[in-house]
């Protein structure tokens, strides 16, 4: 490889990573869009709202930087994507800019519209955000309907380089079947994994015993979903290029990646099954409370694993069916050398930011939080 592969192939790495982290701590929409089934009375609302909302900032900063990353590694992705298939990303946009100020407003004083206004936009985000998300997502490995030209850049009366061919701007990605596996998936997963973290961190009796049958009803059609998807890519065509840069269609080319490269085939199996652990265990024994933690970094790593085999191992990680020559690739579609350079030396910071995140997650959590700790809480939601 050169220095440029090498950079291009880094890059994709840190996007992957990035989307794992997201994925993860998604639970807080899962829980969001929990809060009028889960609790019953005020007490319990107001503990569900205030768990989550010590965390709500964490996948808010993901997204962004997660966004941030793509636009500056790939920029003909976003340019694409985010100009063509537009109605898509403003909903979830929209999604998560309600959520933001939902959380600081339900309880401020001489609030009008009530807090059951503004926790209908969590549940609205919660509902919204992840199912789109995996919608999106899902279109790696299914394809959209675009067509990109480079040299419409020079025509002074339309220089647009991508084009969707789609009047429904990204929405038509519903029709999909696939698709709609990975959206009920990550909403599923978010669910679940939000139940793992009330169980983790709430002490409240009643909300614990409801809990654990909540994870039953969503850890299921989460794991139905989910092999719904992977089957289905996994037995399905791929996008692949070859060397000269021509893209075409192989046979189950994702699961050839999987077997081609071994070290990510073996981390999504690990990833899967520390998910199913997590599930699992806390299913079996009612005073199992760390199963938040095998499934979020078995979401982590089997995302990142999944991202990764897209990208890699001569794979078109945005596909165009409507030409494939169009298709989006970790070559085609990155910025520059230098600035993918440039990037990387201020990706050094990564590990900073972090260690920051994981300090201030403990800081926040030393203890189980009970309905007296969110009422001595001047700050509380």
């Amino acid at each position: 490889m050169t220095t440029y592969e090498i950079l291009q192939h880094y890059w994709w790495f840190l996007i992957s990573l990035l989307g794992g982290l997201l994925t993860f701590l998604l639970f807080v929409q899962g829980g969001q869009s929990m809060l009028f089934s889960l609790s019953r009375t005020e007490d319990e609302k107001r503990l569900l709202v205030n768990v989550l909302g010590r965390k709500w900032e964490f996948t808010y900063t993901t997204l962004v930087v997660f966004g941030g990353a793509f636009f500056a590694s790939f920029p003909l992705f976003y340019s694409t994507s985010f100009g063509g298939a537009y109605w898509v990303w403003i909903i979830i946009l929209f999604a998560f800019t309600i959520q933001a100020f939902s959380y600081e407003f339900q309880s401020k004083p001489g609030n009008v519209y009530g807090k059951t206004t503004y926790r209908t936009l969590l549940f609205i985000n919660g509902l919204l955000g992840t199912f789109l998300i995996g919608v999106a997502v899902a279109t790696f490995f299914t394809g959209s309907d675009f067509t990109v030209g480079k040299g419409n850049i020079t025509n002074l009366a339309s220089p647009v380089i991508s084009r969707w061919g789609s009047e429904w701007h990204g929405l038509e990605a519903l029709l999909c079947p696939r698709n709609i596996f990975l959206g009920l998936t990550v909403f599923f997963l978010a669910r679940t994994q939000a139940i793992l973290f009330f169980i983790n961190r709430i002490k409240h009796e009643v909300l614990e015993k409801r809990s654990h049958k909540f994870l039953l009803y969503n850890s299921i059609p989460f794991v139905i979903f989910f092999l719904a998807f992977v089957i289905s890519i996994f037995l399905s065509e791929g996008f692949a290029v070859d060397a000269d840069g021509i893209v075409y269609m192989e046979k189950y080319k994702y699961f050839t990646n999987l077997v081609e490269m071994p070290v990510i085939g073996v981390l999504f199996v690990l990833g899967v099954l520390a998910v199913l652990f997590g599930i699992i265990a806390s299913i079996v024994d009612y005073n199992f409370r760390k199963g938040i933690w095998f499934s979020g970094v078995g979401t982590v790593v089997t995302v990142t694993m999944l991202l990764l085999i897209t990208g890699y191992n001569n794979t078109a990680f945005y596909p165009s069916t409507a030409d494939l020559q169009s298709s989006l690739t970790i070559y085609n579609a990155s910025s520059s050398e230098f600035t993918l350079k440039a990037m990387s030396w201020a990706s050094i910071l990564v590990p900073i930011v972090v260690t920051y995140i994981f300090i201030a997650w403990r800081a926040l959590e030393k203890k189980k939080t009970d309905i007296e700790d969110i009422n001595s809480d001047h700050h509380a939601y």
